[in-house]
């Protein structure tokens, strides 16, 4: 079957994911959703220096929030911020250096950041897709560190913050690929068979999908949503597929228009109306299985991904903060 989702998933990307198919999206969004004054309300976006996380920093900026851009690389973060702040006038952005793929840095992070720090808005959208098998300082395969147990640790690390204030939401920025994998926990770092760091990534977005239905299940006082940005023109695009950047770039979203449905779930009254737990493109829930796909997983596959990130986050917490 994996012919047919990947057949599916690519005619219904040329359709909707597009920036044809987010200009007609965007003909029925309601503008006064994102003419909001978030003033007072704080919020952290990991990856923060380019694509997807910049362009969101910017508008949430731009609408007075405080902003905690969460970026790896101290040179480019810097430059993302200088321009965030002259861009908006808005001087309350603050720049953390934190590899997402280390987990143990991410947990001396997260705890530091508890103690001086208030959050009502978490965006997960670090990730990346590294397209040859390799292995982190941890020995851990790089995208699973990164897309998959990066985003567990931060996220459950920040909840007693987010569970504090009112209104607090996560956003996770997955990816339609996630659409033309089922949910595999026999292999979560892609040790057996042939890598293809595509499929591996598609399988990491899948899984930020598991986490978001079992977090919102679990944490109903704090408003859980993951979404695709579209097809956008990003940095990162260019760099991890630039195949499908030479065959696609004169159709590509721009990087504001990925961003629209991170804004929208990240600062308007609309997006906490529907439930928690859905997954977006274009301010719009979606369905998360293309139809007579066969990607449904069983109940006890989403339980047993829980249990191992888990574990493992307890793991790297003990060796970070020596408990």
């Amino acid at each position: 079957m994996s012919w047919y989702r990947n057949a599916v998933w690519f005619v219904k990307g040329l359709r909707e994911y597009t920036r044809s198919g987010y200009e007609s999206a965007s003909k029925h969004f309601d503008p006064a959703d994102v003419e909001v004054n978030v003033a007072g309300r704080s919020f952290l976006v990991t990856g923060a220096n380019s694509g997807i996380g910049k362009a969101a920093a910017m508008e949430v900026a731009r609408r007075g929030g405080t902003v905690h851009l969460v970026c790896r690389n101290k040179e480019r973060a810097e430059a993302a911020k200088g321009e965030i702040v002259t861009e908006t006038g808005n001087q309350n952005i603050f720049l953390h250096i934190v590899d997402i793929s280390n987990p143990k840095e991410i947990w001396k992070f997260a705890e530091n950041f508890k103690n001086e720090h208030k959050l009502h808005v978490l965006i997960n959208n670090a990730g990346c897709m590294v397209n040859n098998r390799e292995l982190t300082e941890d020995g851990l395969e790089k995208n699973f560190a990164t897309n998959t147990l990066g985003t567990y640790i931060l996220t459950t690390a920040l909840l007693p913050l987010l569970e504090k204030e009112a209104d607090g939401r996560v956003i996770t920025v997955s990816s339609g690929g996630m659409l033309v994998q089922k949910l595999n926990i026999s292999d979560l770092q892609s040790g057996n068979g042939t890598f293809d760091g595509v499929m591996v990534y598609a399988q990491n977005k899948r899984q930020q999908v598991v986490l978001t239905e079992q977090w919102a299940k679990a944490h109903r006082n704090i408003h859980f949503s993951v979404m695709h940005p579209g097809w956008a023109d990003t940095p990162a695009v260019r760099s991890s597929m630039p195949d499908f950047y030479q065959r696609m770039k004169n159709t590509l979203r721009t990087e504001a228009q990925g961003a629209d449905t991170v804004v929208w779930l990240a600062v308007s009254s609309e997006a906490t109306k529907l439930p928690s737990g859905l997954f977006f493109q274009d301010r719009q829930p979606v369905p998360t299985h293309l139809p007579l796909a066969s990607t449904h997983s069983p109940p006890e596959d989403e339980e047993k991904l829980m249990e191992v990130l888990e574990e493992f986050s307890q793991k790297f917490k003990s060796a970070s903060l020596g408990t």
